[in-house]
């Protein structure tokens, strides 16, 4: 039996790496802890850069340098307070819904919304823009408040297939309408910067529902994209 446990062991690791080398996601929902906030921003900068300083050590860094000496907390405060503070409902955008007075009931499609995320699997940033449309219920919401959605999920390690979905999910709790499309396109530096090392590859996902489910009318958001005014 003893001997049979570095066997397992490799296994599992094999697993794990294959899943990430292949961009797999695990769930919809960004997999969290029950006790994900248990812990202050402070608290957790604290830990964070305690932490990251034992990894620059590890790889043979002097901390002493005047360089290098406060990269654990820039580090820390980054994690946070930036770039994965989607991660904490207490950063969800307020969402405030407007009678729709024009009447406009065609598609409203926001297009070339630029945002950063970050792989799940290795921690580097995934680069693109979201195109969004969806058609009124009878309520409209701020344009900038779309740019705050996709920026929200996007602040957190993510699957692409996974952002897309949620800022599709969200935009239609948000708009009490099934109507709602969601394109993204994106560079991934896992496979740009490491691994396969393509520059010119981006990816590509895409989530219809609602009147959107229509061949015509995903034409028409399609045709839209390719508008340049």
């Amino acid at each position: 039996m003893v001997l049979n446990l570095p066997e397992k062991k490799l296994f599992i690791e094999d697993f794990d790496d294959e899943v990430g080398e292949e961009h797999i996601g695990t769930s919809y929902d960004t997999p969290l802890r029950s006790d994900a906030f248990d812990l202050g921003d402070e608290e957790k900068i604290k830990i964070i850069s305690r932490h990251f300083r034992e990894i620059m050590h590890t790889l043979g860094l002097d901390l002493t340098d005047d360089s290098l000496k406060g990269t654990p907390g820039r580090v820390a405060k980054m994690y946070v307070k930036e770039i994965f503070k989607g991660l904490d409902p207490k950063n969800k955008p307020s969402i405030s819904l407007f009678e729709n007075k024009y009447q406009y009931n065609e598609m409203l499609v926001e297009k070339n919304i630029t945002f950063h995320s970050n792989c799940e699997h290795h921690f580097v940033p995934i680069i693109g823009k979201a195109h969004v449309a969806y058609i009124s219920s009878g309520k409209v919401i701020g344009l900038s408040k779309i740019n705050r959605i996709v920026q929200y999920f996007a602040q957190r390690p993510q699957v692409q297939e996974r952002l897309t979905i949620q800022i599709a999910n969200e935009l239609k709790s948000v708009l009490e309408t099934e109507d709602v499309a969601v394109m993204i396109d994106a560079t991934h530096m896992c496979v740009s910067s490491r691994g396969i090392k393509d520059q010119t590859s981006s990816t590509v996902t895409s989530a219809y529902s609602g009147a959107f489910a229509d061949a015509d009318k995903r034409n028409e958001f399609l045709k839209y994209l390719q508008t340049n005014l």
